[in-house]
């Protein structure tokens, strides 16, 4: 029997950490988003969700053959992936779903259940306030909770939440409380299921036009009608979306419409003609987009007339990867030959990239090739080092604090623009049980040599311009013009 009992018992796997870092061995062929991975119970195979495309797909690799195969096109969401004890059965847990893989026969077959469950949802909210409570305490960047006695404060709230009987006021007396820290990158949010989307024509409209239907002032570029077969143009009337008569307020027409083929009928007031064009719409989320390169292009097009083709323009979008690879594209691309850089980071609501735009910005020019006479190339040719100078305003949030601070405190260029709140922190956004609501804990704060946070210390230009509403309706951009003439002088100076 001691014998028996001996051998059940499960030995400890000892790792040995001496040269681990020579021993580490890549299994994928193919870098990509992998959601989860796990091995078969004999170590031969490896299943992963991986995504290339659309969604993740579940693979599988021979590790003793080193053979990779796509085992199932799945085209899923984020998922997990559990084994059985015995590891006969591969289990794959998505939101809202659950699919299982004998691995025998490597077949996947969802599982369907039911499940109801009685909420005491006044308990509930009362166990997710206290968990809020406790998280904040233990993960605030700043012990002293910026000198707020949290205990005190969170009993004082406490008494609201028999009164409360909804997502909306839970989510809003989070905020209340959470805003008395007096920080950024916090507050709650009710982020609700989604509901049916209204889909876009991808068209800009003349808005003092009191005619029937809705007269087109603008084709957005890239949009549904941005194609050689259309026939609309500034000027023509939308009268009629798939039969139905087109009025001021029209979205009902385009709801849950995106991607899908609708008839739009249209009429042009200078050749009296009528006719009918099938389209998909785009979604909200695209025509942001669109709109957005539409903005670039424009304060793009402005720089280059205002400076005479001297300078280049460059807005960053977001800081993180895709805009400073679009960035670091234009500045070593387009604009190469220019003499100075504009670096728009207005609108931004932050991420991580204050040290690449400080690398990137800061060259200082050492050499210069030269083929035969010809200038090539100066050096660093992989940074910009000739002037820049950078524009920020009151919307700018978080890192897009930071990066400008940044940027000035190395003394990389000047300023333009209207004050950036403090806001520099980094932040972990926390679901609760209750998955449609969400609170942000500031886990990171940003301190300086002489102790204190950038965190709620006002970032301010070295030009103060405002753009103004009455400037801003006719298209024009003050700061921007601001910006341009201000770097201009510098290079004039110089020269």
């Amino acid at each position: 029997k001691d014998k028996k009992e001996e051998a059940d018992k499960v030995k400890d796997i000892v790792v040995e950490l001496e040269g681990i870092q020579d021993r580490i061995v890549r299994l994928t062929p193919n870098s990509s988003s992998i959601a989860s991975a796990i091995l078969s119970k004999d170590g031969e195979s490896l299943y992963y969700l991986s995504a290339f495309e659309r969604g993740f797909d579940m693979w599988k690799m021979d590790l003793r053959k080193r053979e990779t195969k796509l085992l199932h096109k799945m085209g899923s969401g984020w998922a997990d992936m559990e084994m059985d004890k015995e590891g006969k059965n591969l289990f794959v847990l998505g939101s809202g779903s659950m699919q299982k893989m004998d691995l025998g026969g490597e077949k996947l077959k969802p599982i369907s259940y039911r499940a109801e469950m009685k909420m005491d949802l006044a308990a509930e909210r009362a166990y997710m306030y206290d968990n809020m409570c406790r998280e904040e305490q233990k993960r605030f960047y700043e012990v002293n909770m910026h000198g707020v006695d949290w205990k005190a404060m969170t009993a004082n709230y406490r008494r609201f939440l028999p009164h409360i009987n909804n997502k909306y006021d839970y989510a809003e007396m989070l905020s209340e409380l959470l805003g008395e820290l007096n920080v950024s990158h916090t507050g709650g949010r009710y982020r609700p299921g989604a509901k049916e989307a209204t889909a876009s024509l991808g068209l800009l409209y003349d808005w003092n036009y009191t005619g029937k239907g809705m007269k087109v002032d603008e084709v957005v570029e890239k949009g549904p009608f941005d194609r050689k077969t259309t026939r609309v143009k500034p000027g023509v009337v939308i009268e009629k979306i798939d039969g139905q008569p087109v009025d001021a307020d029209f979205s009902a027409l385009l709801n849950g419409k995106a991607g899908k083929k609708i008839l739009v009928s249209f009429y042009d007031a200078q050749s009296k003609e009528r006719w009918d064009e099938v389209v998909k719409p785009i979604s909200g989320g695209t025509l942001s987009s669109l709109l957005y390169e539409r903005w670039v292009k424009q304060r793009a097009a402005d720089v280059d007339k205002w400076s005479n083709g001297r300078l280049g323009y460059v807005h960053i979008e977001s800081m993180d990867d895709g805009s400073f690879r679009t960035v670091y594209s234009d500045i070593l691309g387009k604009y190469n030959n220019r003499e100075g850089i504009v670096i728009d980071t207005r609108f931004n609501g932050g991420g991580r990239l204050h040290e690449d735009i400080e690398v990137l910005f800061s060259g200082q020019k050492y050499l210069t090739q030269v083929i035969r006479g010809r200038e090539a190339c100066d050096m660093p040719s992989r940074r910009w080092n000739k002037p820049s100078i950078m524009l920020q305003c009151e919307a700018n949030y978080s890192n897009a604090h930071g990066t400008p601070w940044v940027y000035k405190h190395r003394q990389i260029g000047k300023l333009v623009g209207a004050p950036v709140p403090g806001t520099m922190t980094s932040v972990n956004w926390v679901r609760m049980q209750d998955p449609d609501l969400i609170y942000g804990i500031p886990v990171v704060g940003y301190r300086l040599p002489d102790g204190s946070y950038l965190e709620n210390k006002e970032l301010e230009p070295d030009v103060y311009v405002l753009n103004a509403p009455e400037t801003v309706v006719k298209g024009e951009d003050t700061q921007l013009k601001a910006a341009v003439d201000e770097l201009l002088k510098e290079l004039d100076a110089k020269k």
